[in-house]
């Protein structure tokens, strides 16, 4: 209790600290594409590409691919375990030193519940992340760990439930903490806010038009970017259980 206390005080502090830091204000795009894809009753694949811009469209900011293997623990709650390969560029007020890989394991635990017309999605995200040395000054990989907390909420504008042909509307915040060894000076790494409008076109997938506000402290914890991020996103589950088995 003393350390989580402990925590939420440091945690806390991070907020506190962000009057002092020196901000800028930056306008991305993100275009993603994400997929989960069943395999069995249990199992299914995760495949995920955002095509990251800066200056909404102009330039690179970072390219971000994941794959997954997915784990049904009940109809409610799911784990993942998968690989991200990252590239981010020199991009806005406050680049990097130079372009940078990022190789990244990560796990996912996923609680979902529904209140009346309100889906919620608790998604717990741990991540082992290797950088290239070259944006630090350094030979070789760093290795730094990371949490994620995601809060999200889907509601149906057009219909009681979620289901084919229908509107809804969609938000989220996600916080990302810093721990272990070789982590900046700061514990609270990024935090997004989200708000969009997205339509259901069939159980298996939907489009969604959204806004991301992404707070990002930089790594000398001096400074931070406020990065306004429009976002267009595409999820499609396919299926790929045999038929024989979802008549039973």
């Amino acid at each position: 209790m003393k350390k989580f206390l402990l925590f939420s005080l440091c945690v806390g502090l991070s907020y506190i600290n962000l009057a002092q830091k020196q901000i800028v204000n930056q306008y991305n795009g993100w275009y993603m594409y994400f997929g989960n894809h069943r395999l069995t009753e249990k199992f299914s694949l995760h495949t995920e590409y955002q095509w990251r811009r800066a200056d909404w469209i102009t330039t690179w900011q970072q390219s971000l691919l994941r794959l997954g293997l997915d784990y049904r623990v009940t109809n409610n709650v799911l784990v993942t375990l998968g690989y991200g390969h990252i590239v981010t560029w020199p991009y806005g007020e406050q680049p990097v030193p130079a372009k940078f890989t990022e190789h990244r394991i990560w796990q996912n635990f996923i609680l979902t519940q529904r209140e009346g017309r309100f889906y919620f999605n608790h998604r717990f995200r741990p991540e082992q992340r290797w950088l290239e040395g070259n944006v630090f000054g350094e030979e070789g990989w760093v290795y730094r760990n990371r949490m994620r907390y995601r809060f999200l909420i889907n509601y149906p504008l057009t219909k009681k439930e979620m289901g084919a042909n229908t509107l809804f509307a969609s938000v989220y915040d996600e916080i990302f903490i810093q721990f272990g060894p070789n982590f900046d000076r700061n514990y609270l790494d990024q935090n997004r806010l989200y708000g969009a409008l997205g339509y259901q076109f069939s159980a298996k997938g939907n489009v969604q038009l959204g806004y991301m506000q992404q707070f990002i402290v930089k790594a000398d914890g001096l400074k931070a970017e406020r990065n306004h991020t429009l976002q267009v996103s595409l999820t499609y589950n396919a299926d790929f259980r045999k038929s024989s088995k979802l008549t039973h």
